[in-house]
């Protein structure tokens, strides 16, 4: 019953983190739940190490928030080719 809860916890996390990521960054992003998630775990490992490397303790929500933005910007900026300003940055990927 542990195991389970844990992933439970673990995959609303993810997509509270993912979904306030996406919501942060302006211009449509169309992804699917599982790719939501994903941006928040991804976001909650790259945050908990960039804060175990600056301040040497976990860095909990924020980090994890910034974690998943960076993520999401270079998702962005690499894959779909898209500014994060200005007219192109509103228009839908390709």
């Amino acid at each position: 019953m542990g195991l389970l809860f844990f992933i439970i916890v673990l995959l609303v996390g993810g997509f509270i983190v993912g979904g306030l990521a996406r919501w942060a960054v302006p211009g449509p992003d169309p992804m699917p739940v599982w790719a939501t998630v994903a941006l928040g775990l991804g976001g909650s490992i790259v945050g908990g190490i960039v804060a175990r490397i600056l301040i040497g303790t976990a860095g909990g929500f924020l980090f994890a928030f910034l974690g998943a933005v960076l993520l999401l910007i270079l998702y962005r900026h690499f894959v779909q080719h898209r500014p994060l300003t200005g007219p192109g940055a509103r228009r839908p990927p390709t």
